[in-house]
């Protein structure tokens, strides 16, 4: 039997609310949702570095509307998302598990509600040219 514990979660929430700046990640779950008016790609990352970070968790999600599909062409490009599929204009939520890149991240308020802004990318291999900055 499942119970539900009110705050139980709060700790886990806080940390990840708190983090901002320049992160090393790998993909651990992907999954497109196609919502009629903003169909987005939620992802959630594990952290690799810094290394106080590491094996923290981050979700966000990246929209795939009009406006939007040049962040998530960087994201897949910079994350070595296979080419073929990309050129197709195909996501598959198995080929971006695993994926490793440079993300950074900010916290912005949407209606009172705090969300994580996925705000830029670079290849992993920049890591070192991006860590000073975390």
């Amino acid at each position: 039997m499942k119970r539900r514990v009110p705050g139980l979660d709060a700790q886990a929430r806080e940390e990840e609310e708190t983090l901002e700046g320049v992160f090393l990640v790998r993909v651990e779950r992907a999954s497109y949702k196609h919502h009629a008016q903003k169909p987005f790609l939620t992802l959630r990352f594990q952290i690799l570095e810094p290394s106080q970070h590491r094996d923290q968790a981050l979700s966000g999600r990246l929209y795939s509307t009009e406006k939007a599909l040049w962040k998530l062409s960087w994201f897949l490009r910079d994350f070595g998302y296979d080419r073929d599929l990309l050129a197709r204009g195909e996501i598959e939520d198995r080929a971006l598990v695993g994926l490793t890149g440079v993300l950074k991240i900010s916290r912005v308020m949407v209606n009172g509600r705090p969300w994580l802004n996925l705000e830029s990318f670079a290849p992993a291999g920049n890591w070192e040219e991006y860590s000073g900055a975390a």
